[in-house]
């Protein structure tokens, strides 16, 4: 990746391995990976996988047309190796493979002008949304990251990221700094899952007594019968 807008290098620990989070802050490619492989699986993993990816290629980094190129039955088999990649190895090398495809064909190969020349905020999250794999959940997220932490900030980013572009927030891997910061935004995750598990089965709850309720007034007298 290169140098943020301060000029500074970027440092990250998303990863909570240096060699990973080098990778990520020096490569567009490896941070567009790590986001995609954010899914069913520890932040920590999904962020390892590009630098365990670029190892397992004989290589200091990610290249989209040579991923894009690969066999494809090879390239899964980089995935299922032990220790896997993803929780889900085979489908996560497809993907990869495809999200790589679309940056050859769409910006050759050049996985940082996805987002190098974006007026604003709204333009970005447009292009990041058209990356296969990348729904707009995480291309908001991947937007927050590249604002807060790759300096990367067209007009309107934050509004464009929505609530993970708020300052100070703990919702998404654009908010890791460290450990705790981690903890934090583990934290957050759980408590968001264990409020939309009770508001799933509060819904079932009320259907289920609204169910009850109208077969109980059907077998009233004068209630609802079945055609004769």
């Amino acid at each position: 990746m290169t140098p943020s807008d301060s000029g500074k290098d970027i440092t990250l620990r998303i990863a909570q391995n240096p060699e990973a989070d080098e990778l990520l802050g020096r490569s567009p490619l490896a941070a567009l990976v790590g986001m995609l492989l954010d899914q069913q699986v520890p932040m920590e993993w999904a962020f390892t996988g590009p630098y365990t990816l670029a190892e397992r290629m004989g290589s200091d980094d990610l290249d989209a047309g040579r991923i894009a190129a690969y066999d494809p039955d090879a390239f899964a088999e980089l995935f299922t190796t032990k220790p896997a990649l993803h929780r889900y190895p085979g489908s996560m090398a497809q993907r990869v493979q495809q999200l790589c495809q679309f940056l050859v064909a769409e910006y050759d190969g050049d996985a940082s002008a996805v987002w190098r020349d974006a007026a604003t905020g709204d333009e970005l999250l447009e292009r990041l949304n058209a990356l296969p794999g990348f729904g707009t959940q995480k291309a908001r997220i991947f937007l927050a990251l590249l604002g807060k932490q790759f300096g990367v900030r067209p007009k309107g980013w934050r509004e464009a990221a929505g609530p993970y572009g708020e300052a100070g927030s703990h919702r998404s891997v654009a908010d890791i700094t460290g450990p705790e910061s981690l903890a934090e935004v583990r934290a957050y995750k759980q408590e968001a899952k264990a409020a939309a598990k009770a508001a799933k089965t509060k819904t079932t709850a009320r259907t289920t007594a609204k169910t009850t309720k109208t077969a109980r007034s059907a077998k009233k007298p004068g209630g609802l019968s079945p055609d004769k």
